[in-house]
C-alpha cells in the first residue's frame, strides 16, 4: 500500500506541472481539450473513435491507482468524471452513456527521498474511453483514445485498443479497472 500511496502523493505534485494535457480550471464533465502541452495539437482527436482529452480531467476523482509489470514498467491512476463515479460507486453495468474515464501513466520510478517507496518518473501516456452507445455500437459503447505527450497515438495502436477490451473484461462493459475501496 505505501507504493501506491507514495505514487499517488508524488503524482499529484509533479504531474501537476510534468503532464500538463488540459487546462487547469476546466469543465469536470469531460468537454473536448481546448489545447495540448503548451498549446500543441490543440483538441487533437484520436484516429478511428475521434476522441479528444477531456478537458478539466485532473481534477477528477480517483477510481483506482495501479501497476504495470514489466516490459511497460508503469505506475498509474485512473480517474473519471462525476458519470463514472457515480456508476461504479452505484456498482451499475453497463456503464450510462457519458461516463468518461482517464488513466495517466508515468514509468515506475524509485523515490530519491525515501528508498522503499516508488514515485512517477517520465509520463508515458494518458489513456482515454468514452461511454456513447450510439456513435460506438460497433465497439460495446465505447470510444478510446490514446495520447503520448499531448498528441494521439497513431491508428495501428487504436486498431488494438477494443479487441484486448472486448476479449478480457467483456463481462465487466469492457472496463478493466475496478474501483478501489
Amino acid at each position: 500500500m505505501r507504493l501506491f500511496t507514495s505514487a499517488l502523493l508524488a503524482a499529484g505534485a509533479w504531474a501537476a506541472t510534468a503532464l500538463t494535457l488540459a487546462p487547469a480550471g476546466a469543465s469536470a464533465e469531460g468537454a473536448p481539450a481546448k489545447g495540448g502541452p503548451n498549446g500543441a495539437n490543440a483538441g487533437a482527436a484520436s484516429p478511428i473513435y475521434g476522441v479528444t482529452i477531456p478537458e478539466g480531467y485532473r481534477a477528477w476523482q480517483l477510481v483506482a491507482p495501479a501497476q504495470e509489470a514489466a516490459p511497460l514498467d508503469e505506475l498509474r491512476a485512473i480517474v473519471g468524471n462525476t458519470t463514472a463515479i457515480k456508476a461504479y460507486q452505484a456498482g451499475t453495468l453497463p456503464f450510462p452513456d457519458g461516463t468518461v474515464l482517464v488513466k495517466l501513466a508515468w514509468k515506475h520510478t524509485q523515490s530519491p527521498e525515501f528508498a522503499t517507496a516508488s514515485v512517477p518518473g517520465a509520463a508515458t501516456t494518458v489513456q482515454i474511453m468514452v461511454k456513447d452507445s450510439k456513435r460506438y455500437a460497433a465497439t460495446g459503447g465505447w470510444g478510446f483514445g490514446r495520447f503520448v505527450n499531448g498528441k494521439p497515438a497513431d491508428q495501428a495502436q487504436h486498431e488494438t485498443c477494443w479487441g484486448c477490451h472486448q476479449a478480457l473484461v467483456a463481462d465487466r462493459d469492457y472496463v478493466f479497472t475496478r474501483y478501489a475501496p
